[in-house]
């Protein structure tokens, strides 16, 4: 069991390590329009408003089309801008943001100025019937702000994350939160649970694995409407690490015979079919190729490392040959993201990086320079990657910007997250 654990990557003592500053990725844009986002002076909505702000103006810098400036220029919500001190100072793009907070819903209210042009681009209004929930309103802000400039798309930034944290010895909760954690809400507690993974675009449902059963329990839960349904259960090793593009066919590690292996489960048919065939480990398994082929980790050679495999092949295919321990991988299209043991550092510290390769080349990058980096996962566009850091007994969401020079943290204060998706 402690083996196949480690080959999931359920990594329990780490080291801190900062963000990511250097990437060897390609950065696409050049000069980026300086914005500054301003709360309005006539606004009586201060307090959530400010963290609005904050999150706004967060998620503008992680899209990487924007330079994000701190000036203290005020305005009401009705009045133009100073535009000629912002013009002074190479200000480009002034947001302005005022709310409106009534019995049942919470609205925020947006202007958009072109402070060259001295012109209102856009107007905007986002409501929510929760204001715990206003990290969302930022997101959507900054979604349309971006959209306006016909600026690659961030629309992957209004997309729950779904992340199972441990609350205790032997006891896991399941949890839905924004990217950057600022929104946490539990939708599984008691017991151990784990791997949740999104069964549908919509994120009405997960698929999760329990141990409140006599055995693991791989399950398919409406965090809504709470209705339940049991998939499978399975000695040993049991999670799903991958479902297709229309919800039709996952990705099972399940282990039958005692040892796990990877399995194609038909959520029409409720047929399962094995896919590997090894006496090891195989687990982790993703599609790739338009769901052919699976790309998944194995021990085959003595060591966790990624391999390829046709779903209806025997043959398989090593695709690293860095490092001799190799422990999780992701795919989109042609491209995985694997973490990767490296050499321990001067100081001793434990190292675990993120890899880009690609089925296609022999070209390989390095996403991550220091600390405990695993579990990657892409965006629903291949443009953003999502994956966990830990820190000593808590872990940070990291989010890196796959054509930009950007990487970023976001913490889960005093918990350890044990996997996530979105």
């Amino acid at each position: 069991m402690y083996k196949i654990l480690l080959l999931l990557s359920l990594v329990i003592n780490s080291v801190f390590a900062q963000v990511d500053a250097n990437l060897e990725v390609v950065k696409k844009t050049n000069a980026l329009p300086k914005i500054l986002v301003s709360v309005a002076s006539d606004t009586l909505e201060i307090e959530t408003l400010n963290k609005i702000k904050k999150s706004l103006a967060d998620d503008l810098s992680v899209s990487g089309h924007f330079e994000v400036v701190s000036v203290n220029s005020v305005t009401s919500y009705e009045n133009m801008p100073d535009v000629i001190g912002l013009s002074n100072q190479g200000i480009n793009l002034y947001l302005n943001l005022s709310a409106k907070k009534e019995a049942d819903s919470y609205t925020l209210m947006t202007k958009l100025y072109d402070i060259n042009s001295r012109t209102l681009l856009l107007e905007k209004n986002f409501a929510t019937t929760q204001e715990d929930r206003y990290v969302f309103l930022a997101h959507k802000a900054a979604i349309s702000t971006n959209a306006f400039f016909k600026a690659p798309s961030i629309d992957w930034m209004e997309k729950f994350v779904v992340f199972s944290t441990y609350t205790a010895s032997g006891s896991a909760d399941i949890m839905i939160g924004d990217y950057t954690l600022t929104y946490k809400k539990t939708v599984v507690t008691g017991g151990l649970n784990i791997f949740p993974k999104w069964a549908d675009k919509e994120q009405k449902t997960i698929y999760y694995t329990t141990y409140n059963y006599k055995k693991p329990t791989l399950v398919k839960l409406n965090i809504y409407n709470r209705s339940k349904e049991i998939i499978m259960e399975s000695d040993g090793m049991l999670a799903c690490s991958d479902v297709n593009a229309d919800g039709t066919k996952l990705l099972v590690t399940a282990s039958p015979t005692g040892q796990p292996d990877i399995f194609v489960y038909d959520t029409r048919t409720k047929k399962q079919t094995q896919v590997t065939k090894f006496g090891g480990i195989d687990v982790g398994g993703h599609f790739i190729e338009n769901d052919t082929r699976i790309v998944f980790v194995s021990d085959r050679l003595g060591n966790p490392n990624i391999f390829a495999q046709g779903i209806n092949s025997s043959s398989v295919e090593r695709l690293v040959y860095h490092s001799n321990n190799n422990s999780s991988a992701t795919a989109f299209g042609n491209n995985i993201v694997y973490s990767s043991k490296d050499s321990s550092n001067e100081m001793g510290d434990k190292s675990f990086n993120l890899y880009l390769i690609s089925t296609k080349t022999d070209s390989m990058k390095r996403l991550t320079s220091s600390g405990i980096n695993q579990f990657p996962k892409f965006s629903t566009d291949g443009e953003t990657l999502l994956f966990i850091k830990t820190s000593g007994g808590s872990s940070s969401i990291g989010i890196i910007r796959l054509s930009y020079s950007k990487s970023f943290l976001f913490p889960l204060k005093g918990k350890r997250i044990q996997s996530i998706d979105w």
